[in-house]
């Protein structure tokens, strides 16, 4: 088992339609510094360029959140404090998928071994 396996991250996909700028700018302006303090940190943001494969359809924006585990990210999602938060995201957005992974850190790829991969191809 490689050391990257022992330190697995909990990854959730954002994918979504932009409906309100100023709303999803409100919402997205604040993580920076909430997200960390529930053990998230953002990977990566970007804008749909072409499908390539698949039938899903196609959303504008993909945005992606590693987060310390599960728990981390469920304490982000549900915590009273935030209910002002998210319903920017939810009014500023449309089409929005959100779905949740268990990973690696593939920053370094020669961390990941075979049996890493194995672990996630495997039911």
């Amino acid at each position: 088992m490689s050391e990257n396996s022992r330190e697995k991250k909990f990854y959730a996909l954002n994918m979504f339609d932009v409906v309100d700028v100023e709303k999803y700018l409100a919402y997205f302006s604040r993580l920076p510094e909430v997200a960390p303090q529930y053990g998230g940190r953002m990977v990566t943001f970007g804008r749909f360029r072409d499908n390539v494969a698949g039938d899903l359809a196609p959303r504008q924006v993909l945005f992606v959140v590693e987060w310390d585990s599960e728990e981390a990210f469920n304490s982000f999602r549900d915590d009273p404090a935030l209910a002002d938060l998210h319903p920017l995201r939810e009014d500023g957005t449309a089409s929005y998928i959100w779905q949740t992974f268990d990973g690696a850190d593939m920053s370094d790829p020669t961390n990941v071994s075979l049996d890493d991969v194995l672990a996630v191809l495997k039911p």
